[in-house]
């Protein structure tokens, strides 16, 4: 598996995959699809940080962080991580969270949010966001709106998360 930064080439292909992941999706709007495509003609995309992890020529996976906003303070959303159905449990999205940490990293971020499945994204370091004094916009589980602390050295941040204008939230 080889995971890299998606090519404008790789467009058509990443919509299949995000379609596909969110078809039998527990939440989903059925739209993940086109929000990746006007997040990606947005100001808050950030090219090095939309991944695609390829095996045999094939995209089999997708992950999208964008820069969003805490009180002036600029921090990642992660969404949406797609996996195809029938590559699904096979470490694709932990291998496409490790590299999106640690590019994230390397660029400078020091928080990332995700709005996700309690079971499955604080395998990855994700804790409720509150613990870091990060709210979301709107009412949901304190369970699902995480957040991870990319940077042991990040600042301290505190107030109600801002999502890019693409995701339609005011």
């Amino acid at each position: 598996m080889i995971i890299r930064q998606e090519k404008p080439a790789d467009r058509e292909e990443i919509f299949s995959v995000v379609e596909s992941a969110f078809l039998s999706a527990e939440q989903s709007d059925g739209n993940e699809q086109f929000l990746v495509n006007k997040l990606r003609a947005g100001d808050s995309y950030i090219p090095e940080l939309s991944l695609v992890a390829e095996e045999d020529g094939r995209i089999t996976g997708h992950i999208l962080f964008t820069r969003a906003e805490v009180q002036g303070k600029t921090v990642l959303a992660l969404a949406p991580l797609s996996v195809l159905p029938e590559y699904q449990r096979t470490g694709i999205g932990t291998a496409l969270i490790n590299a999106g940490h640690e590019i994230a990293r390397s660029l400078g971020y020091e928080y990332s949010v995700v709005l996700g499945s309690e079971a499955y994204y604080p395998k990855h370091g994700y804790i409720p966001a509150e613990t870091y004094g990060i709210f979301p916009p709107f009412e949901v589980p304190r369970e699902n709106f995480m957040a991870i602390k990319l940077r042991d050295g990040a600042g301290d941040i505190s107030g109600v998360l801002r999502y890019a204008k693409e995701f339609d939230i005011e």
